[in-house]
């Protein structure tokens, strides 16, 4: 097993090292994988929905989402509240791609804060 890592770190070092990191592509992506629906089932409970309802009309919205071509962003506030009176544009602030990622602020998470002290660490541990 240590041989497999060591030959991978030979070939991904000098990978990384050039390789170009593509960022629109990135967050097209992420959008259309509807990685914030959790968000948005969030957003309605903090609301006062249900935790169950928040979550079924968060799956019946992605589902038109898909139906549609849309992901969540890219629906109107209209198109929101044909679903459910209770959203406003606070919504958006919420359900972006970049608020999803810098709330994962749990060991491990993904925040900005989370992966920079994981390369310092990284960074140290390496010299």
């Amino acid at each position: 097993a240590f041989d497999t890592v060591q030959a991978c770190l030979g070939v991904f070092a000098p990978m990384i090292e050039t390789m170009t990191v593509k960022k629109d592509n990135m967050l097209a992506a992420a959008k259309s994988g509807f990685i914030n629906a959790t968000d948005l089932a969030d957003w309605l409970a903090k609301r006062g929905v249900p935790f169950r309802t928040a979550y079924k009309l968060t799956g019946e919205i992605v589902a038109w989402c898909i139906e549609h071509g849309k992901t969540l962003e890219d629906m109107t506030l209209e198109e929101y509240k044909s679903f459910s009176e209770v959203f406003d544009e606070s919504l958006y602030e919420d359900i972006s791609i970049a608020a999803c990622v810098a709330k994962r602020t749990s060991k491990g998470g993904a925040s900005p804060a989370n992966i920079a002290a994981q390369i310092e660490y990284l960074k140290q541990v390496t010299a």
